[in-house]
């Protein structure tokens, strides 16, 4: 894993640059000022409990805000200013979301759902739109093994190994993954953390939202603290990881000092 590198100035253009973000569903206001930014092969991680926004912070930033939802701020990807922009128009700018629901084809093979990971780059005329996917089943070889397997029949790890890998299929430069631990085995999380991690190689941008608070910090460079739709901390992440507010409420001890994390 490299280095943390600096958050702000003399870098290059931030993949992700967001200022003043909020969002309302109807009377309810979920989100209040995020400020965020977001460069080239960085991890950075938001964490926070069940209802602090998280979710919907990443909803907003891809334009997938339920209706009757309103969004407020700028959200700059590469220099351009996207808030008018449709879901699909994020997406071919490189833009990619991967839900907590992983929104998966049950009844097509890996290898399909894969493929249609593809879609966007085969739609705009790339001759090899399908050369990303040695690399992801290098990533992943548990699909390479099951790859004519359904994917309504796999492990609830695999499936999100596979929803990770279709995202990757487009070569998106900003990767967002809302909860991809949830509900896995901690052995299953590592290994699905892991691969997250080794994007930093490639160049990949991700910003990770993630209930295992302790796991998301130990891979990211950079790291928010949302709570009730504000964001109360930020820093880079081995500081956070050290802080005592973010220890107790987030990396407490249990009784017999077990590690603990956040729901």
């Amino acid at each position: 894993m490299s280095a943390v590198v600096p958050h702000d100035a003399g870098r290059a253009v931030p993949v992700l640059e967001v200022r003043g973000l909020g969002a309302r569903y109807r009377k309810v206001e979920a989100l209040r000022g995020v400020d965020l930014n977001l460069h080239a092969g960085q991890i950075v991680t938001v964490i926070g409990p069940n209802g602090a926004g998280k979710s919907t912070l990443l909803n907003a930033l891809m334009g997938a805000l339920p209706a009757g939802a309103q969004a407020q701020g700028t959200v700059r990807h590469l220099g351009d200013a996207v808030g008018d922009l449709s879901i699909e128009a994020r997406v071919a700018r490189g833009m990619c979301l991967v839900p907590e629901s992983r929104a998966l084809f049950a009844t097509m093979s890996i290898e399909d759902n894969l493929k249609l990971g593809a879609w966007r780059r085969k739609k705009a005329g790339e001759r090899h739109y399908l050369d990303a996917l040695d690399a992801v089943f290098a990533l992943f070889p548990r699909l390479l093994e099951r790859r004519t397997q359904q994917a309504g029949t796999l492990s609830g790890g695999e499936r999100q190994m596979l929803a990770i890998g279709r995202a990757l299929m487009g070569k998106p430069d900003l990767l967002m993954l809302d909860e991809p631990s949830l509900g896995l085995a901690p052995l299953v999380t590592r290994d699905i953390l892991r691969v997250v991690s080794q994007l930093k190689e490639t160049g990949v941008a991700t910003l990770l939202v993630e209930q295992n608070a302790r796991a998301a910090l130990q891979i990211a460079d950079y790291a928010y603290v949302l709570e009730t739709g504000d964001v109360v901390l930020e820093g880079p992440a081995a500081e956070l990881a050290e802080n005592p507010r973010v220890i107790e409420t987030y990396l407490g001890l249990g009784r017999r000092g077990a590690p603990q994390t956040a729901s």
